[in-house]
């Protein structure tokens, strides 16, 4: 297609119109966005999955409530190399006219358990508005994502009425925060009804809640268990300790090696890249984190370097005996939980090679290792010389009233790569409507009303401009 200059836009009339129609659908947005709260759909086998196909029916509905589209499906993908099928996931499509670009939408309807309960303040599948923020489990990530689509095109169909004659194609994903275990052959199902020339992801954040981002980078992910054995079974720790290694022994002193005395990772093999970042001082960090008086930050360069553009490795699960059943006992094996983030740059395939290696060569003892569950994902970096990268940070200055931010995220979205191999021609923005204070997967997750606003805007204007270019 034809390369749109970034200032392309609608008539003034035009716009004026359409700001003012999504002034008026942000309340019933928020009321749609809290259905969805009360919605808990968790994609993890524990839980109850007849509420992933509750909340897959509601977004089906929200989407051909808005008139918009031609045809409205619920549907699942298998995962390769299993009898399974995915969750439900909803796709929404209709074709471009009059030689109208196509724009694909994303956001996905599932969300991640609650954990403990106690730690909200309110109950998380019960929305909660306070101080300006909306609080509930999905109420950021990435339901608030959906409901940006879904405003935005009310508003956009309000306001142009029979001349929208932009392609646009609406996937909302239920297994995101699951491993997206389906995602590619998803693509590979509907590869046609989802070829678009631009794609939004609304799944990351903003620089701060007045500011808008721009995603730029993503560190990849490197999920895996690691099995510790260094008896064929339990013995008595006062009888035997001493003499033998238990697996837990084993298993910490092996897990120190991970990072040095400061707390960078220690694992060669492990690239990190050279890129320049915004200024972000230690006061903002502990603001952001809630990093407690005296607790220093760990790893060496910029703040946001650390973040974006060096890999870390996180202990997010292990396998021990609880607090109120401790005995005197030496543990045959233990499992671990390990989850790294990868530099832009580097593969997680290589990722994950070069920390098995480093596990295996620094085993102490002769412990025995094993290593199983792998999950693996690659990191990204987006083309900002696109057409569509331009119109993107015109429509955010625009919709926020603030020059955006080009930002990285030290989170993983894996699937992107997925898009790229099945779309190498789309332009790809990662966009979202999390700021630093959501606490997204986090208790008292939270969404940022005014930034929920403004993103409506924005993506009502890209959507608006879009519709003015002929190809």
């Amino acid at each position: 297609m034809t390369s749109p200059s970034p200032s392309v836009t609608a008539s003034a009339d035009l716009e004026a119109a359409l700001r003012e129609s999504v002034a008026g659908a942000v309340p019933s947005a928020l009321a749609d966005l809290g259905d969805l709260v009360r919605i808990p759909g968790i994609a993890w086998p524990a839980f109850d999955q007849e509420q992933l196909v509750r909340s897959a029916d509601a977004v089906a509905a929200l989407a051909t409530d808005t008139g918009v589209f031609d045809s409205v499906r619920v549907l699942r993908a298998a995962i390769p190399g299993t009898d399974e099928l995915g969750q439900p996931a909803v796709l929404a499509t209709r074709a471009a006219r009059n030689g109208r670009p196509t724009i694909l939408l994303y956001a996905h309807h599932d969300v991640q358990p609650p954990g403990d309960d106690a730690l909200w303040e309110t109950p998380p599948f019960e929305p909660t508005v306070r101080d300006g923020r909306l609080y509930g489990r999905g109420a950021a990530d990435d339901k608030a994502g959906i409901m940006t689509h879904i405003a935005a095109l009310r508003a956009v169909a309000e306001t142009l009425g029979d001349d929208l004659d932009l392609g646009i194609a609406l996937f909302v994903e239920g297994e995101e925060e699951y491993g997206s275990r389906s995602f590619a052959q998803f693509l590979r199902d509907n590869e046609d009804a989802l070829r678009a020339d631009a794609i939004v992801v609304a799944d990351s954040g903003n620089w701060d809640s007045e500011t808008p981002g721009l995603t730029v980078s993503l560190r990849g992910a490197a999920r895996f268990t690691m099995t510790v054995r260094t008896l064929d079974h339990s013995s008595h720790s006062g009888m035997f300790g001493g003499a033998v290694p238990d697996a837990m022994m084993a298993t910490v002193r092996l897990l120190d090696t991970l990072w040095d005395e400061n707390g960078s990772v220690a694992v060669e093999g492990l690239r990190v890249r050279d890129a320049e970042t915004p200024e972000y001082g230690e006061n903002t960090l502990r603001a952001e984190t809630g990093l407690l008086p005296g607790v220093s930050p760990i790893g060496e360069g910029t703040i946001l370097g650390r973040i974006w553009n060096k890999p870390s490795v996180t202990i997010i699960g292990i396998d021990a005996t609880s607090v109120e059943e401790a005995s005197n006992t030496l543990a045959a094996q233990t499992r671990v939980v390990l989850s790294c983030r990868v530099a832009p740059g580097q593969s997680a395939t290589e990722a994950y090679e070069a920390l098995t290696a480093h596990l295996r060569a620094h085993a102490p003892f002769g412990a025995q290792l094993e290593f199983s569950d792998e999950d693996l994902g690659n990191p990204f970096l987006v083309d900002t010389a696109g057409w569509a990268v331009g119109l993107a940070r015109a429509a955010m200055a625009d919709g926020y009233g603030k020059d955006p931010v080009d930002v990285g995220i030290g989170g993983s979205i894996p699937f992107i790569a997925d898009l790229v191999e099945t779309f190498p021609a789309a332009q790809i923005l990662v966009t979202g409507v999390e700021d630093p204070h959501s606490r997204a997967h986090s208790p008292n997750e939270s969404l940022h009303l005014d930034t929920f606003r403004h993103s409506i805007a924005t993506e009502a204007l890209l959507l608006a401009r879009m519709n003015e270019i002929q190809q």
